[in-house]
């Protein structure tokens, strides 16, 4: 039976083996790099060698660029969270309704290539089409990691169906994704206790029906010392209202946390991790042009169908976690 001490140490061993390989390859490129660079000076070989020195150059740089940082990096805290996605429509009336509707299925497309089951939670759908906000999960590993840089205005600019005089409008959606807090987490993280919750209870309000207003079935909860207020009231019963509301609170909670340990260790340096209550656009979808443009990083796709389909968003997602694994790496190398 092995002992404490050699599963510990099979354990280290395993965590250095993508830095091994990584290394080894490093190693091994560098070397053939060197070998293709003697060929290029003969006159029979120069046409393939300078085929193999490109390709080479391209592997070592894709090495630099992305395995080091991935495996350097230390392991995210927060991998194993799903997430918790709030979407608002801001300025730009119906318009901006209909593109919240647009962005939720753009989102609900991207879960299932990405190994993450979405449900729509809660929803305020209009009568003229499109939809006022929504609250949706993405439960799987990964999920918030990956989806918490959607966080910030969403800016859509293109020319309504309804307007006659072929203007250009430009409307807002606002995205906060929280890291998706179950009850076990949230008594792990001592994240609040109950004599800091109010907890109120009301009949719910709606579009009518049997059980509209008839129990006082909508929960709101009150964080005294933040001030944070969540209220629930789509579920069919209190205590599911009030499940729900708590796994919100729970969230909301989370990400204040989550916040303030990184705002504590990067100090004055940017904060990656977006508040709930920022203005400033991160992306615009611009339908004249076909272009959707990251402004964070400066990157534009000339293909807004693909994004909008979620192949296309994949991109801007992947892209993001490498620019936020090369400022950990730079927060590394400045602490030393």
């Amino acid at each position: 039976m092995s002992s404490p001490e050699d599963i510990l140490r099979l354990k280290q061993l395993k965590e250095t083996e993508p830095i091994q390989e990584a290394w080894d390859n490093w190693i091994s490129t560098r070397e053939a790099l060197r070998e293709t660079t003697t060929l290029l000076d003969d006159p029979e070989l120069r046409s393939m060698a300078s085929e193999e020195y490109a390709m080479l150059t391209e592997s070592l740089t894709e090495i630099v660029k992305t395995r080091f940082p991935a495996i350097l990096v230390p392991p995210s805290r927060t991998a194993h969270l799903s997430a918790l996605m709030e979407l608002k429509s801001g300025v730009g009336g119906s318009e901006a309704s209909l593109f919240l509707g647009e962005m939720l299925r753009m989102y609900l497309r991207l879960a299932p290539a990405s190994g993450w089951k979405a449900d729509v939670v809660a929803s305020n759908e209009l009568d003229v089409g499109g939809t006022r906000d929504a609250v949706v999960e993405f439960k799987g590993p990964g999920a918030y990691d990956a989806l918490q840089w959607e966080s910030g205005v969403h800016r859509v600019q293109r020319v309504p169906a309804t307007e006659q005089s072929g203007r250009m409008h430009t409307s807002t959606v606002a995205v906060v994704v929280l890291p998706l807090v179950e009850d076990s987490e949230a008594h792990k993280e001592e994240l609040y206790s109950m004599d800091d919750i109010k907890i109120e209870v009301m009949r719910s309000k709606g579009a009518g029906g049997q059980h509209v207003n008839k129990t006082e079935s909508a929960v709101r909860l009150t964080h005294i010392p933040t001030g944070i207020s969540v209220a629930m009231q789509d579920e069919r019963s209190q205590h599911q209202n009030r499940r729900r509301a708590f796994q919100v609170l729970s969230s909301r909670l989370m990400q204040v946390k989550l916040t303030r340990e990184m705002e504590e260790r990067r100090a004055s340096r940017r904060n990656l991790v977006k508040s709930a209550d920022r203005s400033d656009k991160i992306r615009t979808y611009n339908y004249a042009q076909e272009r959707v443009t990251d402004h964070r990083i400066g990157l534009s796709l000339r293909n807004l169908t693909s994004v909008m389909e979620a192949d296309g968003l994949q991109e801007f997602v992947s892209a993001i976690k490498r620019d936020h694994e090369e400022s950990q790496m730079e927060d590394m190398l400045q602490e030393e």
